[in-house]
């Protein structure tokens, strides 16, 4: 496994990451030993990249990440994330915060839960429209000073609050969806980055699992699945979605890998970059998807990918109307 820097600020990570949110939330069943075990062996395999948050579970998913990693802490990319609000109680209810109070509040709770004393990456999940980036990213900075954190994370945030942030304090990654059905990045996000030299990580690299092939129908997700209710995922729109999906396998079969290897070469193979962190809780899906690191895509390929799958082919809005709006704001 490749590992490379993570920005501009010392941070290194693997090639490719591991997204712990369905471990513990959202994805229906959870199995905390599998789920210990699939991190275990994602380190055996040279994984250096872990990704959590807060608000998964709410709060369940960092107890299990600092549990399961607590062998070989000094070896690994810890990354998790604040200012989603969630109540344990009443899960379903959002509220966002990035009040430089709640910044060190948050900061100081994610450690206890991880049982570590510092975080290597540190996002904040989605910006509080109520209050200035520059506020929130202030007391961010602050934290690395303490030794809190080792660097400062954004997730879906346009251009210009990138920039204002940066001009704050360096941004080492920001991270937003993008796969192959979700490629509003490439308008502007990604040359910016680029430009600022700040890391890319890529959230859902397949598409929820969608572009894996492995949903044919919604029955083959549990029944308190969220993405029973995603708009890509009901309706016309699985449908429509579901050929798009049929175009990548065929192309894979040709390749001699996975649905799911092929979308994750594709996502790699757009900028050295860019970081895709695809989340699984079961050892098969990870060992399969960290092989995608193994695979070269010809321009020729590139070109049959776009062919089939081009930008915006995707049926759907990525998040439900309600979750929209917390995006790229």
């Amino acid at each position: 496994m490749n590992i490379k820097s993570l920005g501009t600020q010392g941070l290194k990570a693997s090639e490719i990451g591991l997204g712990c949110m369905g471990m513990s939330d959202f994805y229906g069943d959870k199995n905390d030993h599998e789920s210990t075990r699939t991190i275990h062996r994602a380190h055996e395999l040279g994984l250096t990249f872990f990704d959590t948050a807060d608000m998964y579970g709410p709060f369940t998913n960092e107890i299990l990440v600092g549990k399961a990693i607590r062998s070989f802490r000094k070896e690994i990319t810890l990354a998790t994330k604040f200012g989603i609000l969630r109540d344990p109680a009443n899960p379903s209810v959002r509220g966002l915060n990035g009040k430089p109070e709640y910044v060190k509040s948050a900061c100081e709770a994610s450690l206890k839960r991880l049982n570590v004393e510092v975080i290597d990456l540190y996002y904040l999940h989605r910006k509080d429209p109520d209050t200035p980036i520059e506020e929130t990213v202030g007391a961010m900075a602050q934290l690395v000073k303490e030794g809190k954190i080792r660097g400062i994370g954004l997730s879906e945030i346009n251009v210009e609050t990138l920039r204002k942030a940066n001009a704050e304090h360096p941004i080492s990654a920001l991270q937003t969806e993008y796969s192959l059905w979700s490629r509003e990045p490439e308008n502007e996000i990604l040359p910016v980055c680029k430009e600022l030299g700040i890391a890319f990580v890529a959230y859902s690299p397949l598409g929820r699992g969608f572009l894996s092939g492995q949903i044919k129908t919604i029955e083959d997700l549990d029944k308190d699945d969220y993405r029973r209710s995603s708009p890509r995922f009901v309706g016309d729109n699985f449908n429509k979605n579901l050929d798009l999906v049929k175009k990548i396998e065929a192309i894979a079969k040709e390749k001699s890998c996975t649905a799911s290897q092929l979308a994750l070469a594709w996502v790699m193979a757009q900028e050295d970059f860019i970081f895709p962190i695809p989340g699984t809780k079961h050892i098969k899906f990870l060992e399969e998807n960290i092989k995608a690191a193994d695979i070269a895509l010809s321009a020729r390929e590139l070109e049959m990918i776009e062919e089939v799958f081009p930008k915006n082919a995707a049926s759907g809005l990525r998040y439900t109307e309600a979750g929209m709006k917390s995006v790229n704001r």
